[in-house]
């Protein structure tokens, strides 16, 4: 029987949500969000799977047993990846370690599920554009119709300016300088921003885009500069759905450009490894990107094989020409078994 209301699951994750991730920790609602979306499917787990009512369970219910199962769940029935599940589960870590702090109660509780370790993941790939690739989509849209225009400024700005696909869909005319030098602000995780210069190009696309939609970006400094037919914000799964729709009709033209998996985060990957390709340092690449360590920006110089390449071909040496008949006996698998057999001998 549950002591008080102060004992729920639901008392310490309303505060939890509500107090301490935007109040002690300061995130943003994107952020939060990401952790609600967690919780939401641990929910969701509990009516299906263990047919438990979340309003109603003390908070001694989350053991690391059934953290083990959610995580099963996530895999198994949701067909999460690795690293979606990872992250889900590092949500309920993070929450019951603050639990430990918020209640000395619950502290054995969260050591248990806290000592989780989470399932080793292979490291994901860069997925980006070649340049020519990036060019022939963005030669897809009629720039001659009104949408066609906006679609093709809202690909080429995402891309300049390596953006986060929330950074532009929350892009607002005050965050756009049209004076030289003409720059954005972009508002990244964690509420951080960053301020980005604009190429020739994309202003001159934004410029055209705003005098035929018929914006005063001067009277309107408060509109997104992207919207809808409604003249709503556009939303992540809006800007995806554009991105698709080129993507498709680009892939019928040049297959062979195109990785087979396109997403509007694809754009901010090309943007990065292009100006590495330029010789660009990562310290700047880092800075334009928004990112808060510089070991995520080195990943992609790790993933740029064709620079690699062109490194080592820079630091080749003639080789001595030897004979390989020497290495090439018969009996050289004998040998090699005799010698791993002689590890058991040992």
């Amino acid at each position: 029987m549950m002591k008080s209301n102060a004992d729920s699951f639901a008392y310490y994750l309303n505060k939890y949500l509500s107090v301490f991730l935007p109040g002690e920790r300061g995130l943003a609602t994107n952020s939060i969000l990401s952790y609600r979306d967690s919780f939401a499917l641990l929910l969701e787990f509990l009516k299906s799977e263990k047919r438990l009512r979340p309003e109603g369970l003390h908070m001694s219910f989350l053991t690391r047993e059934l953290v083990v199962e959610f995580a099963v769940w996530l895999e198994e029935s949701r067909k999460c990846s690795i690293s979606t599940r990872n992250q889900r589960i590092g949500v309920i870590r993070a929450f019951c370690k603050w639990l430990g702090y918020e209640n000395p109660e619950f502290l054995k509780l969260s050591a248990e599920v806290v000592d989780l370790k989470l399932k080793k993941a292979p490291k994901p790939v860069v997925n980006y554009l070649s340049v020519e690739a990036l060019q022939n989509l963005l030669n897809e849209p009629d720039s001659g119709a009104k949408n066609g225009l906006r679609d093709l400024t809202l690909l080429a700005l995402t891309y300049d300016t390596g953006a986060r696909v929330s950074e532009i869909t929350d892009l607002k005319f005050e965050n756009v300088r049209f004076a030289e030098p003409p720059t954005v602000i972009l508002t990244g995780k964690g509420g951080k921003s960053r301020i980005v210069p604009l190429l020739p190009k994309t202003v001159e696309y934004l410029r055209t885009y705003i005098a035929r939609w018929n914006i005063d970006p001067s009277e309107n400094k408060q509109q997104y500069v992207f919207v809808n037919r409604s003249g709503e914000k556009l939303s992540r799964a809006g800007v995806k759905y554009i991105l698709d729709k080129y993507v498709l009709s680009a892939k019928a033209r040049s297959p062979e450009l195109f990785p087979n998996i396109v997403s509007p985060h694809s754009l901010r990957h090309s943007k990065a490894m292009h100006l590495l390709q330029s010789g660009v340092n990562v310290v700047y690449i880092r800075d334009i990107l928004g990112h808060s360590n510089l070991n995520t920006t080195d990943r992609y110089a790790r993933a740029d094989t064709q620079m690699k390449r062109e490194a080592l071909d820079k630091a080749e040496i003639e080789m001595p020409q030897k004979p390989l008949d020497e290495f090439l006996r018969s009996d050289i698998e004998d040998d090699m078994t005799a010698w791993l057999r002689s590890f058991s001998n040992s």
